[in-house]
């Protein structure tokens, strides 16, 4: 793996959990709202928004960059849009990543010829 698509990993993983935790506070704002007189809904709708944004612009770097299937692609789409999603998302691509430097470590060494 190359450091470009090392560093889009990084940066899809970076924004997934913060992208997970505002969808979860908006979701606890949108309930607020309607049961209370407390209406954050306008301020942690925007913070969601620009972090989906961010989310949805690093994924399509790193699907760029990595190759990966149109089915690989979807999930981790698909993770953005579900609740606690963007935990599994981390979770996923800190392993991928780390495989592929283990990958790479080994190639290097000439352990493995792949």
């Amino acid at each position: 793996m190359d450091l470009k698509t090392a560093s889009s990993l990084h940066r899809l993983r970076l924004v997934s959990a913060p992208e997970a935790v505002s969808f979860l506070l908006l979701l606890v704002c949108s309930v607020l709202k309607r049961t209370t007189d407390f209406n954050a809904v306008p301020v942690m709708g925007a913070v969601h928004g620009l972090l989906f944004v961010l989310y949805v612009l690093f994924w399509l770097d790193a699907w760029n960059r990595t190759k990966w299937g149109f089915g690989t692609a979807a999930v981790y789409f698909l993770l953005s849009v579900v609740p606690f999603g963007g935990f599994y998302a981390d979770r996923k691509l800190r392993r991928e990543a780390e495989a592929a430097v283990i990958a790479s470590r080994a190639r290097r060494e000439g352990t493995v010829n792949a």
